[in-house]
């Protein structure tokens, strides 16, 4: 007996899409963990001006504020004005030695203004 050469083309065929199928269901689970994940980086940027200094100033800035390789900030209200401080926080300082960028924006506004109030 023949077999017909049609019905195992059919089933590959059938296979297939399922696993298209399959494959699209979890790409799209993917992409909404991706999201959630870039939305939660997006409320962690929004996070209060303390771990703002920790996750990128206490490195030089030393975690009290007291210098390390960069200079003391304890009294750097009695200094300079938020304005003033969010100016070197964006654009930096001493040709390098205090690096642009670090914060820009609001981000650079709420840890000046932290700065200016809370260490005068």
């Amino acid at each position: 007996m023949k077999r017909n050469p049609l019905i195992p083309f059919a089933l590959i065929a059938v296979l297939g899409i399922v696993v298209m199928v399959v494959v699209s269901s979890v790409g799209v689970n993917e992409r909404q963990a991706i999201q959630n994940e870039e939305s939660g980086e997006e409320e962690e940027t929004a996070a209060g001006p303390e771990e703002m200094f920790q996750d990128s100033c206490a490195s030089c800035h030393g975690g009290d504020l007291e210098g390390a390789n960069g200079p003391n900030l304890q009294q750097v209200g009695s200094k300079y004005d938020a304005a003033e401080i969010q100016e070197i926080i964006e654009n930096g300082k001493g040709g390098g030695a205090m690096p642009a960028g670090l914060y820009t924006g609001d981000d650079a506004a709420t840890l000046a203004e932290w700065l200016a109030e809370e260490h005068q």
